[in-house]
């Protein structure tokens, strides 16, 4: 099976091809340089952006692919959650494509996909499945920070997600008071590996809450706090890599805590993670830590599947057409709020 797909749901413009369980091509366009004069992402620029980039990016996919339009079996898109207005770009596109080829359009959910990252080989971009373990995975990016039961694959259920800012979006705040260029979090985890993580002592927000919700907006908050009764530490080198260790270290805690203590009290033998955070060097040796104590089995999505890309949104649509998944009817339209709908079993997400 042929799938050719596409992801517009934030600032970066993705188009692979999955053949058969792996991933041929997975080709991004980045929007950073764009939106770093602004210190965030703009949707309309953004927009913008996936227009000009859309059809280049798809074209080439095919090409490094080898194959032509014609001989795909389905076109898949991402449906939401996002921004409206990058989202309809790609879902849109995907469905003339699909309707120009007379080929089924698989609209995926973008946090459903990152729960299958994990599971593709970063070597040879091939899908893993029959080494699939019933697991917890942590799903952490800039916009989202989700746990979710996964007992099988095409079954999961919502444990928890943010109350209020995302792991990445409290790095990236973090990187901003610090005078660091966008996107910050990156840059802060870089300083981070080394400065001192003991050197402040920053909250960790819900850490001993027995709950599997976050919460990260009191942390900011502590640190614009400290950083107005302490101006003078960020202009220091070493105080600037202490204070990124510090804020990191407790961020990493929080999230590895949590997500442990799920996984032990599901009884579940394995823990996943991926999304954009999942990038960290902190959060994958703090997750490889807490594991090992615990005797859990870590899966962490290759880096080049954390960030968002068309190639785990390919190998999911495939995932649910082999399922017997109902493919998108031609009047359905992105979801920007979409919640992660649980499913049992060999479904596909309702529509």
């Amino acid at each position: 099976m042929i799938i050719w797909a596409i992801e517009t749901s934030c600032d970066e413009t993705g188009s692979a091809v999955v053949i058969d369980g792996r991933v041929r091509s997975n080709v991004v366009a980045s929007q950073v340089a764009l939106h770093s004069e602004y210190g965030g992402v703009v949707p309309e620029l953004a927009t913008r952006e996936h227009l000009r980039n859309l059809m280049p990016v798809a074209r080439e996919a095919l090409r490094q692919a080898g194959i032509g339009p014609g001989v795909v079996d389905a076109v898949a898109a991402t449906r939401g959650p996002g921004l409206p207005q990058a989202l309809m770009i790609g879902f849109k596109a995907a469905q003339a494509m699909a309707f120009a080829l007379e080929r089924p359009l698989v609209g995926i959910h973008h946090h459903e996909a990152h729960l299958y990252s994990a599971w593709i080989d970063g070597e040879n971009g091939r899908a893993r499945f029959d080494d699939f373990v019933p697991n917890v995975t942590l799903v952490v990016s800039g916009g989202h920070t989700l746990l979710v039961h996964v007992p099988a694959v095409l079954g999961h259920r919502l444990l928890g997600s943010t109350l209020d800012d995302a792991a990445g979006e409290c790095f990236d705040k973090v990187g901003k008071m610090l005078g660091l260029p966008y996107p910050g979090g990156p840059i802060l985890d870089q300083l981070a590996e080394k400065g001192d993580p003991g050197a402040y002592d920053f909250p960790r927000p819900l850490r001993d809450d027995p709950g599997d919700d976050f919460s990260f907006s009191g942390l900011k908050t502590a640190v614009r706090y400290f950083l107005a009764r302490h101006p003078d530490v960020a202009e220091d080198e070493a105080g600037l890599r202490d204070v990124c260790a510090s804020v990191r270290a407790a961020v990493v805690e929080v999230l590895a805590v949590k997500s442990v203590r799920a996984a032990e009290r599901l009884g579940a033998e394995c823990l996943a993670a991926a999304g954009g955070v999942t990038c960290s060097r902190g959060l994958r040796r703090e997750l490889a830590d807490r594991c090992a104590r615990a005797g859990l089995e870590l899966r962490l999505a290759d880096p080049a599947y954390c960030t968002d890309n068309a190639g785990m949104i390919g190998v999911l649509a495939e995932l649910k057409l082999k399922a017997g998944c109902r493919p998108a009817a031609e009047e359905e339209d992105v979801r920007p709020g979409w919640a992660l709908p649980e499913v049992s079993g060999s479904e596909g997400a309702p529509a």
